[in-house]
């Protein structure tokens, strides 16, 4: 009996130890370093399965607010097309910027018949003369997040579409001028473009001739 009495005390001491020191390590845990106590940012839209042609998956967000393009094609001067972006709650990242997706930030990519043509950090690129053949064309652009994901609203890319069509340069007129020499005709020329948002439309990054 008397051995019981005393080891009692003995359990008690070694209790109080282990609860004082799980209460300490509680003390410590609560009380967070600079680092875990940054917020982390809140991811954006929801990345899809779906992809584009180069295998960059689309990144979804909902249709308030969200980024949009119109794409303008005309023929200038010199035979080559003048291409501008009307941007819509979108705005471009300057180059270098972190390869992390921000709510309306981000690239254009531009196509011609499907493949890359220009990374674009600006509104504004020429399509210089004799790069497209003889035929009707279509010219998109496509909005990308910094991380290379693909702007999306509905699960469609958000991008604008516009058809043009180069046609050949007409043969050299019979015809001569007064003083002998033959009348050449103008250069090839682009027929009325046409501009039109795709469907669901609301474009890697760094990639092929930039204009940017």
């Amino acid at each position: 009996m008397s051995w019981s009495r005393g080891i009692l005390p003995a359990l008690a001491v070694c209790v109080l130890l282990v609860t004082g020191s799980a209460g300490c390590a509680s003390d410590d845990a609560s009380t967070p370093t600079g680092q875990e106590s940054a917020v982390s940012p809140s991811p954006v839209g929801k990345v899809l399965d779906d992809t584009d042609d180069d295998g960059r998956h689309y990144r979804e967000v909902g249709k308030k607010g969200a980024p949009q393009v119109a794409l303008e094609v005309e023929p200038d001067a010199e035979g080559g097309w003048d291409v501008r972006l009307n941007l819509r709650d979108f705005t471009f990242s300057p180059s270098g910027t972190e390869a992390r997706a921000v709510r309306g930030r981000g690239l254009a990519r531009l196509f011609a018949d499907g493949e890359p043509l220009a990374d674009l950090r600006d509104t504004s690129y020429r399509i210089p003369e004799g790069y497209l053949a003889h035929g009707t064309h279509q010219v998109t652009a496509r909005l990308y997040a910094d991380d290379g994901t693909v702007w999306a609203v509905d699960g469609k890319p958000v991008e604008s579409t516009a058809d043009i069509t180069a046609s050949e340069p007409e043969p050299e007129s019979a015809s001569e001028s007064p003083a002998g020499d033959p009348v050449s005709s103008s250069p090839s020329a682009l027929s009325a473009p046409g501009t039109f948002p795709r469907t669901g439309g609301q474009g890697s990054p760094d990639r092929g001739g930039k204009a940017s």
